[in-house]
């Protein structure tokens, strides 16, 4: 009986190495260098159609990583760009389209009463093949489409290059 129960126990020990790592999942996720790739990235759009912006970048998470303001852009679009990229990331697209939806559903209507998320364009997110990996927000260019626009050229330049 001693010999079945020993068995057991280093069955159990040598087992264990393997279940644990297939319990931790591997998932990509936003590094600080891939973050400023894409806000340097961001704001250089911006700043080729003469516009000033302030563009953030959120982990998977939804922690900020990275963010960079022009000079002479309004305080208010700080906190903007920040909540447009956790709106982006919180519900797995485009804050434009989200907030397309809340305007034309009755049943999407009260999102705009979660004090988390701001439902105005610029906030896209990030993704790798299917997984999303963060967002990124972008205020204070000029409206909800010059904003967008600024993070999709980011997005589309810095990321296959990143994988």
């Amino acid at each position: 009986m001693k010999t079945v129960r020993l068995s057991l126990l280093a069955l159990a020990f040598c087992a264990a190495p393997g279940f644990a790592a297939e319990a931790i999942p591997q998932r990509a996720d936003v590094s600080l260098t891939l973050a400023n790739q894409l806000l340097d990235a961001t704001l250089a759009a911006c700043h080729a159609q003469g516009r000033t912006a302030v563009a953030a970048v959120v982990d998977r998470g939804g922690n900020l990583v990275a963010l960079q303001r022009d000079d002479n852009v309004g305080p208010h679009n700080t906190l903007a760009a920040q909540r447009k990229a956790f709106t982006s990331l919180s519900t797995k697209t485009a804050s434009r389209e989200l907030s397309e939806r809340a305007r034309n559903n009755p049943d999407a209507e009260n999102l705009n009463t979660l004090d988390e998320l701001l439902l105005l364009g610029g906030g896209v997110p990030l993704k790798v093949g299917d997984q999303v990996i963060g967002a990124i927000g972008v205020a204070g260019a000029g409206g909800a489409a010059v904003d967008e626009g600024c993070a999709l050229q980011a997005i589309e330049q810095v990321l296959p290059k990143a994988l």
